[in-house]
């Protein structure tokens, strides 16, 4: 039976802004077989971030056309370094981290692609396994003589590092991908790499490898490498990189990120990072348009991405926690938080210890506000602020001037939240 994709794949990533080049024949390649397309991923650090998102999506929308994703985990060129992008030689990882962060990445790769069912199931390898049996020598010999130093020099990744230095380690590298192709191509029938733009060197570098070893053609495809429209590298926040572990970047601040994008980046990142239709998608943008500060296409994309990086629970909790901040959160959502969430949350708002011991007894919601810490001015501030209904202690309003504030009232045991007016948080904690 003839294949027949589910539909254009270089058309559809063009659209969603993922399309930055291919090789001439990849589109009538893609639309005549079911093809076996791989992108790889080293080994850096034991999580992914939201940069390495991009070639994620790339995979599976490879997969969505009915074609075969591989995904590479490189497990032997995360021991050299790849210098694309790089201004100076990086330092080389031990063999236990780098088997720590192979054994993280291949985890949260098997949340993207569907790795059980079909014709079409994605597979998952490491170059290390068909690297540790291969010499130096065996390399040279049987590999290197393929490609001339001149080839090499011309590449932009050695280009940009002959004035600062580039190592022979970091300027084999691409010789090193340049295998991987091959390896894939003859053992998996791969015929098609994909990667950021950055990688087209290194990529082509395996397509010409394969064609002078006489193993066949390659393939290539590149989506461009994802900016802000301010000019701000795209993936980092305030904190750093914005991680898919949930225990480097909450899923609150995951989810966050994407709600807080501008509104001409949104327009962008929804067809690129989410898997919404394009109806879908230009229905949400022509609403947004029409009342932009509901932020309508910030919370699709928010949604979108929060629950396929994490799940649907962690989307929820996400949700309830912005609108506690927000005003609209209730003391019982706010007491479902968990202590990491509670602290992102109100990063940044005042905070003051105060004593458990005192905090044993009971002390008066006056004393507590105005003399314990700075919430208000005077007593007489916080009393008059209190009778008019303006302060709240986790959420509910304070109704008593009398009120004894105790360890009933703290928050993942050691916290209690003090609202001031609508807007104006303050956290004190025990310790």
């Amino acid at each position: 039976m003839a294949f027949a994709p589910h539909h254009d794949l270089i058309e559809e990533l063009k659209w969603r802004g993922l399309l930055h080049d291919a090789m001439p024949g990849t589109q009538d390649l893609l639309n005549r077989e079911m093809v076996s397309g791989y992108v790889g991923f080293d080994p850096t650090a034991e999580s992914l971030h939201i940069g390495n998102l991009v070639p994620v999506m790339l995979l599976t929308h490879l997969q969505l056309a009915g074609h075969r994703p591989i995904a590479l985990v490189g497990g032997a060129t995360g021991m050299i370094g790849d210098p694309s992008g790089k201004s100076a030689e990086r330092n080389l990882l031990d063999e236990e981290t780098l088997q720590r962060n192979v054994a993280g990445v291949r985890k949260q790769l098997l949340k993207f692609l569907n790795f059980t069912d079909g014709a079409n199931r994605a597979e998952l390898v490491n170059n290390y396994d068909w690297f540790k049996g291969i010499s130096f020598l065996q390399f040279m010999r049987d590999i290197g003589k393929h490609i001339t130093v001149s080839y090499m020099m011309a590449k932009d990744s050695v280009q940009n590092r002959l004035e600062t230095g580039i190592s022979f380690t970091e300027f084999s590298y691409q010789l090193v991908q340049g295998y991987d192709f091959v390896h894939l191509l003859k053992n998996h029938g791969c015929k098609l790499q994909m990667g950021g733009s950055d990688q087209w060197g290194n990529i082509v570098t395996g397509t010409e490898l394969i064609r002078r070893m006489g193993a066949g053609e390659g393939f290539a495809l590149v989506a461009p490498l994802i900016t802000k429209t301010d000019g701000g590298k795209f993936g980092k926040s305030e904190q750093g990189n914005v991680w898919l572990d949930p225990q480097r970047t909450s899923p609150y601040r995951f989810y966050q990120f994407w709600l807080n994008v501008s509104d001409e980046d949104a327009k962008r990142y929804i067809r690129i990072f989410s898997l919404l239709s394009r109806p879908e998608i230009e229905s949400l943008q022509q609403q947004h348009d029409g009342a932009p500060h509901l932020r309508l296409l910030q919370k699709a994309l928010a949604e979108d991405v929060t629950v396929r990086v994490h799940c649907r629970e962690d989307l929820d909790a996400a949700v309830a926690a912005s609108e506690i901040l927000f005003g609209q959160g209730t003391e019982d959502s706010l007491r479902q938080l968990s202590e990491s969430d509670l602290l992102a949350v109100f990063e940044g708002v005042p905070q003051f210890h105060i004593s458990e011991q005192e905090l044993k007894a009971g002390i008066p919601i006056i004393d507590l506000l105005a003399e314990m810490t700075t919430v208000f001015p005077s007593k007489a501030e916080a009393r008059k602020m209190i009778q008019g209904n303006g302060v709240s202690i986790n959420k509910t309003k304070v109704a008593a001037i009398d009120l004894m504030v105790n360890v009933d009232h703290l928050i993942a045991g050691r916290y209690i939240l003090a609202q001031k007016g609508k807007k104006n948080y303050y956290l004190l904690i025990v310790g």
